[in-house]
């Protein structure tokens, strides 16, 4: 029984508030209403920031992050497509600060049911290969975070196109290849942001 009385405690309190509110036509505006004593929240966490595009340098996008009033980070984004308009993997590369022989990082996401033994192969225009592992998956996919020598980044510079090449697990004697353009890779590259790993 202390429930419905609770219950209807509550609706006559946000009842009266809401008639306080209301002036009949011609009257001075309301005053505001009384502090019915509900609390209304506060955000629990800051806002995140949502990435923008700040530039295209041909099929290549900068996608950049606002740090605070100043500063931003910017990363190079290419969707991969199956040459029908079906997306098969998305890749964000950047420059790095310290990391060795790697220059440049980048990650790789890719469907889930992609065989993660069979690794990521990236080639350059027709060029051998190189495999990189698969670092998690999530709903949203698989991903591969690899790291770029400065040999690969001149390939990737002088280069057409690269192809990377993926398994489904559905079809382990099949292999899906697609076309990451380089049209366009020098300038974002120049203007990403170097990142310490």
């Amino acid at each position: 029984m202390k429930k419905p009385l609770i219950l209807l405690s509550l609706i006559a309190a946000l009842a009266a508030g809401a008639v306080q509110a209301q002036t009949a036509e011609g009257d001075a505006p309301a005053a505001p209403a009384a502090d019915t004593g509900l609390d209304l929240g506060t955000p629990a966490a800051p806002a995140i920031p949502e990435p923008y595009v700040k530039e295209v340098f041909t099929d290549w996008e900068l996608r950049c992050l606002k740090v605070d009033d100043t500063r931003e980070i910017c990363q190079m984004y290419q969707l991969l497509d199956d040459g029908q308009g079906a997306s098969v993997a998305e890749v964000n590369l950047f420059r790095l600060k310290g990391g060795g022989q790697a220059i440049a990082g980048g990650t790789f996401t890719v469907p889930l049911e992609t065989l993660l033994t069979q690794k990521l192969s990236i080639s350059v225009d027709g060029r051998e290969a190189k495999r990189y592992d698969f670092s998690f998956c999530t709903v949203q996919g698989c991903f591969a975070r690899v790291g770029f020598t400065a040999e690969d980044i001149t390939r990737f510079k002088a280069g057409k196109i690269a192809e990377i090449t993926i398994v489904p697990v559905v079809a382990p004697d099949q292999k899906v290849t697609v076309a990451m353009s380089l049209a366009g890779f020098t300038a974002a590259f120049d203007a990403s942001s170097e990142l310490s790993p």
